[in-house]
């Protein structure tokens, strides 16, 4: 689904950005299975990727950032709007900004990976109310401790245009007022790396 035809969903809300154009070779690091494509021990037995959408795109509208040669992938989120990042091997940072240049017109943006499938609709509900409510940058916490996903107003759209690599926007979490959100989702920090996270569901 095209990013361009859904621009009167983007321009002033805040906008559920889900990074999925890594190539998660941790999980295997000969590239022949995708992590994102592996099915969920959960009763849909939806993929990783599938479920990382739709519990984002249940709370917000959403755009996925894919990488431009992975079809497969596109197929999983063909009901939302997404878009190729051709610079995706670049770094994280690379996609983040791709995604970012294509909603530029939002309020904000809750940050999600697509590796971390537990996260609750409610977790990015609460994320987003913050920013509404005037915060900056918004992460959530459970039992003490932050997690992903991460907003941001549209305060921080240049500095994290700016950014390269893979590290993300966690410098701006270093260096800028934080708003914690506490949560009680243990999903905010559980992210699929290896065969055995698949099979530690917190559904």
């Amino acid at each position: 689904m095209d990013v361009q035809s859904h621009s009167q969903q983007i321009s002033g809300q805040i906008i559920g950005l889900l990074l999925a154009a890594g190539r998660g070779q941790r999980f295997d690091p000969s590239g022949a299975r995708s992590k994102l494509l592996q099915p969920l021990p959960t009763a849909d037995g939806r993929t990783v990727l599938a479920t990382a959408a739709g519990n984002l795109a249940a709370a917000l509208p959403i755009c996925v950032v894919l990488r431009g040669d992975a079809p497969d992938l596109a197929a999983q989120v063909a009901a939302y709007p997404w878009l190729p990042c051709a610079t995706a091997d670049d770094g994280m940072a690379a996609s983040l900004v791709c995604g970012l240049e294509q909603t530029a017109d939002a309020a904000g943006w809750i940050i999600a990976l697509a590796d971390m499938p537990y996260v609750q609709a409610a977790t990015i509900q609460a994320l987003a109310s913050v920013l509404r409510q005037g915060a900056d940058i918004a992460v959530p916490t459970c039992l003490g401790r932050r997690g992903n996903p991460v907003g941001f107003s549209r305060t921080h759209l240049p500095q994290l245009l700016a950014l390269q690599g893979d590290h993300g926007a966690r410098s701006l979490l270093q260096s800028h007022p934080v708003v914690e959100v506490a949560v009680d989702d243990p999903g905010i920090h559980q992210d699929i790396d290896t065969v055995a996270d698949i099979r530690q569901s917190t559904a």
